[in-house]
């Protein structure tokens, strides 16, 4: 009994999983699942910027293939997605981010990947401790991909943020400096219009 909980447990962490990679300029990073037919493959990814001054949302290509090089999904230029697919036949199904068409070099992809391994409905033991057990991993694994698309956000806008109270600092001491400059140069004029000049 204890055997089969260790196993279950184990084979719950091998379904979920989370990563983080640095895609290089004009490049591409591929990834690849074995799927059985009728598994599900959810994945969901954000584009990101490991520079820490950057305030764009950075965007990048993405695609999934078949065990035969068919493209199933494909996401064009795209800062976030969600990608869910089934599998139809067994075999190792790919996952690719593209930088391609980008010279960025600090182009950060956080991506997640949970599975859904097929069950049959007529399968006595489907409502067995063990399909609970996955439904609730697959709804916390969720949560946490929530979770850290909602990091990847936050630093953008705090980036965002930081940059517009730089250039508004910035302008208002600009402001301040004509503001001056403009009342020396309407002391010094006033001044020389009430002079008075007199002829000897």
């Amino acid at each position: 009994m204890r055997q089969s909980i260790l196993f279950t447990l184990f084979t719950l962490l091998s379904i979920v999983t989370a990563h983080n990679v640095l895609l290089p300029s004009n490049g591409k990073r591929c990834f690849f699942e074995e799927l059985k037919k009728n598994d599900e493959l959810a994945l969901s990814f954000q584009y990101g910027n490991r520079d820490s001054r950057a305030t764009d949302q950075l965007t990048g290509d993405f695609w999934i293939t078949s065990p035969s090089g068919r493209i199933l999904k494909q996401e064009v230029g795209v800062s976030h997605g969600d990608v869910q697919i089934k599998a139809s036949d067994s075999g190792k199904y790919g996952y690719c981010f593209s930088n391609e068409y980008s010279s960025i070099d600090t182009k950060d992809v956080s991506f997640n990947i949970h599975g859904v391994v097929y069950i049959d409905v007529n399968d006595p033991e489907s409502n067995s401790l063990d399909a609970a057990v996955r439904r609730l991993s697959v709804l916390a694994s969720e949560v946490k991909n929530e979770q850290g698309y909602i990091v990847v956000r936050e630093r953008t806008h705090r980036n965002t943020a930081e940059s517009t109270n730089d250039r508004v600092k910035y302008w208002s001491i600009f402001q301040l400096i004509v503001v001056a400059a403009n009342a020396v140069f309407q002391i010094y004029y006033l001044k020389r219009f009430f002079e008075v000049k007199s002829v000897v």
